[in-house]
Order: structure tokens, then C-alpha cells, then sequence
């Protein structure tokens, strides 16, 4: 056989083994478009995960309880603005709050370097920086949801959720990395303006997509009234109350867990900026892992039993800092216990939210998916500030092991009592909005 034919053949062979199957929706140019921008605004995103805490830890000296009061405002505007925001949210298009919203946070974090700068960088600055983020993520985060919706059909939501968990995961693997040697090499607040670049460039690609919108508004538009149609509706839902109340105690978890895990890391552990980096790659080779079988996990256990386990996961991680100084003194092993925690957290996050994401929306009619969307944010984030000053407390009192502690055995006590929650445990599949209405009739 001549060397062109056998070339050929194994091209062939290499385009059947590596092309897309012909329905995978990253053939939907919409979505494609979508993916890349996720990709790209999670890639800055690594930074800022790293940049602004080391900045507050090492360059302010923060304490545990400013490391608490900047994860809780970061939090804050989500109580405050989610119901309005909600409300406001039915009645314009999404993409454009979405893209605006890419742009603004670039501004916020291009501004951390600018006033440090200028010799102004204070604790202050960063709770103001992260107070704003936080309040463009209420209104833009919850339009990002629903633009998903709009571009993929209800029954491939966790597919799109998966998908869209690999972007967060293939950023996860490779941004740590190059992220802690870019700190190290041009400081944390430099190191920002990577993601305010970033952000642009998602803005860029996000615009000009096509998205199939359904809006239906009220003749006459009545605040107070569609505010609490939208609560109503999550009200009367039991499986959205369950889910809201299960996510908000995992959530109370995660954030006290988040406030300690720089500090841990450089003074517990010692690590420099670039170790740091190369263990958040533990993060990202768990999101990966879990992004690329949570789908098929969720479709053989179920979606309410996989979101379980995710809390199940997460608590074994977080309590792995705990263990393993019992079990040995040894440096290496409570670092690598560090990075494991990290990977594990990441496994159990994808389970909870691809699962989280596609129930919430699956039930919920078109034109109240702001609404719902905002008060289930509002729900699951109101236990969240409370927990990161919790952690912040917790931390500065008693050690930062004793907060990692709290929220392993937090969530471990979670998953418990979630799996004994039968309107959790017995969601197999997703249901539909007409079908979650029959239920609801029927128990009642």
C-alpha cells in the first residue's frame, strides 16, 4: 500500500475518532460562540480568583475576618438586588445585560492595579471592588442563565450544563497554573488586568449573537405585583423550595470554606504564589473530571440523587485538611491534602450546579425565568454572607482548620438530610413545567 493511501486512511481515521457526533451542540454555531466566550471570561477569571485574595493576604496583611467581610460584600448585593433585579430582568433582553456586565467587571478589577498604582490600595478598595462585582453578577450572572435557555433546548439543559462546566474546567486546569506565575512575576494587582482583557474579548464575542427570545410582558407593568408573582411561583414549588433550601446550606458551607483557603495555603502550608497556582490545578482536573461525566452520572443515578452526592463529595474535601495533620506531620502530605481538597470540591460543585441549573429551568415557564432565576440566587445566597463571616470568625478564633471543619461536617450533615428529602432523592429525570404543575395538584 503506498504511502498516500495509508496517510489517508488515517486521516480518516483521525477525523472519526476526534470529530463531533453530528447532534453535539457545540455544531450550533450560537452555542459554539456561547462556549468560547465562557472559555475566555473563565481563563481571566482564574486570576482574579487568585489576584484579588493575594492581594487582601499579602499585600494588605488582611485578617481572617477581612478575608470574611470581603467574601460577604462580594455576596451582599445578591440579598439586596435579586428580587428586583428579577423583576427587571422579564421585561428587557438578556444578552445585552449579560454583555454589559462582562465589560463591567473588567472595569472593576482593571481598577485594583490602577489605585495601587497610585499609591491608594486599601482593604476599603477591595471591599468596594468586590461589592460591585458582586452586584453586576446579580443582574448579569442571572442573564447568562437564561440566554442558555434561549439557545438550547429544555431537554439538553444538563448537556449544556456539563458543556458549559468543561469551559469552566478546561480554564480551571490550565489557568491556576499560569495564573500564580503571573502573580509571582508581576504581583497580584497587575496580574488583574490579564482579566479585564479578558472580559473584553468575551464582550466582543458575545455580541452580535442571535438568541431566541420570548418575551411576554403584562399590558400594564405593575412592580410590586410581578415581584411577587415570581416569588409565589418559587413558593408554591416544593421541589424549588427544596432545592433552594439544600444549595443555601451548601452554599453557607462552600463560602466559609472560601474564606480561609488562601490563608491556609500561605500560612499554614507556606506555599508561594506558584504553588498556590499549581494546587488550584487540582481544582480544575476535578471540574473537568466531573464536566465531562456528570452528565452520564445524572442520567443513570438521577438528577435530585447526583446533587446529593455532590454535597457528599464536597464534604469529604473539605475535611481532608482536617484529617490528614492527624495522621502525619509530614509537609508533602497535608499539601497534597490541600490540592486534593481542592479537586474533590470541584467534583462535587459540577454535580451540584449542572443538576441545580437544569431542574430549576426546566420547570419554570419562559417568561418567568427571571424572576425565578433572581429569587432562587437570592434564596441560596442569603446563608452565604452570613457563612463566610462565620468562616472569618471561626478562623481567627479558633484556627483556620477548625473552619474547614465546620463546613465538612456542615455539608456531610447536608447531604444526609438531602438524601431524606424524598421531592429530592425521587427526581430521576427532568421534569417539565406542565408535569411539576400536576404533581403540585395532586399533593395538594
Amino acid at each position: 500500500m503506498s504511502n498516500t493511501k495509508i496517510t489517508a486512511r488515517l486521516h480518516q481515521a483521525l477525523r472519526r475518532r476526534f470529530s463531533l457526533p453530528p447532534t453535539d451542540l457545540l455544531r450550533n454555531a450560537v452555542y459554539r460562540r456561547l462556549f468560547s466566550s465562557i472559555l475566555i471570561s473563565s481563563l481571566g477569571g482564574q486570576v482574579t480568583m487568585l489576584a484579588l485574595p493575594l492581594t487582601a493576604a499579602l499585600l494588605l496583611k488582611a485578617t481572617p475576618t477581612q478575608m470574611g467581610w470581603l467574601t460577604a460584600l462580594e455576596i451582599l448585593p445578591f440579598v439586596l438586588f435579586s428580587l428586583p433585579a428579577g423583576v427587571w430582568l422579564d421585561r428587557v433582553k438578556k444578552l445585552p445585560v449579560y454583555i454589559a456586565g462582562e465589560l463591567t467587571i473588567g472595569v472593576a478589577v482593571a481598577s485594583v492595579p490602577l489605585v495601587w498604582w497610585l499609591g491608594g490600595l486599601s482593604m476599603g478598595w477591595l471591599y468596594a471592588v468586590g461589592f460591585m462585582i458582586g452586584s453586576v453578577n446579580t443582574t448579569a450572572g442571572s442573564a447568562a442563565q437564561i440566554v442558555l435557555t434561549q439557545v438550547v433546548p429544555r431537554a439538553r439543559l444538563v448537556e449544556a450544563h456539563a458543556k458549559n462546566a468543561l469551559a469552566n474546567s478546561g480554564a480551571e486546569v490550565a489557568g491556576p497554573g499560569l495564573a500564580g506565575a503571573l502573580i509571582k512575576l508581576v504581583g497580584p494587582p497587575l496580574a488583574l488586568l490579564v482579566d479585564a482583557v479578558m472580559l473584553l474579548s468575551s464582550a466582543l464575542i458575545l455580541r452580535g449573537i442571535r438568541v431566541n427570545e420570548v418575551r411576554e410582558p403584562h399590558p400594564e407593568p405593575n412592580f410590586w405585583r410581578d415581584l411577587k408573582e415570581g416569588v409565589g411561583f418559587v413558593r408554591t414549588h416544593r421541589l424549588l423550595v427544596a432545592l433552594a433550601t439544600a444549595v443555601g446550606c451548601w452554599q453557607m458551607c462552600h463560602n466559609a470554606a472560601l474564606v480561609v483557603q488562601i490563608l491556609y495555603a500561605t500560612r499554614e502550608l507556606g506555599l508561594s504564589e506558584n504553588a498556590i497556582g499549581l494546587s488550584y490545578v487540582g481544582l480544575g482536573l476535578g471540574t473537568i473530571t466531573a464536566s465531562f461525566f456528570g452528565h452520564r452520572i445524572s442520567q443513570r443515578l438521577g438528577s435530585g440523587p447526583t446533587l446529593v452526592l455532590g454535597f457528599a463529595v464536597c464534604a469529604a474535601g473539605w475535611l481532608l485538611p482536617v484529617v490528614v495533620p492527624l495522621l502525619t506531620a509530614q509537609r508533602a502530605w497535608q499539601v497534597a491534602g490541600f490540592a486534593l481538597m481542592l479537586m474533590l470540591f470541584g467534583v462535587g460543585a459540577v454535580l451540584v450546579f449542572i443538576n441545580f441549573l437544569s431542574l430549576r429551568q426546566a420547570v419554570t415557564p419562559e417568561p418567568l425565568l427571571g424572576r425565578m432565576t433572581s429569587t432562587m440566587r437570592w434564596l441560596i445566597l442569603i446563608p452565604a454572607g452570613p457563612g463566610a463571616l462565620i468562616g472569618g470568625w471561626l478562623g481567627e478564633h479558633f484556627g483556620l482548620r477548625s473552619t474547614l471543619l465546620f463546613s465538612g461536617a456542615g455539608a456531610l450533615l447536608l447531604s444526609a438530610l438531602a438524601w431524606r428529602a424524598e421531592v429530592i432523592r425521587s427526581v430521576r429525570q427532568l421534569p417539565t413545567p406542565h408535569a411539576v404543575q400536576q404533581d403540585e395538584r395532586a399533593a395538594a
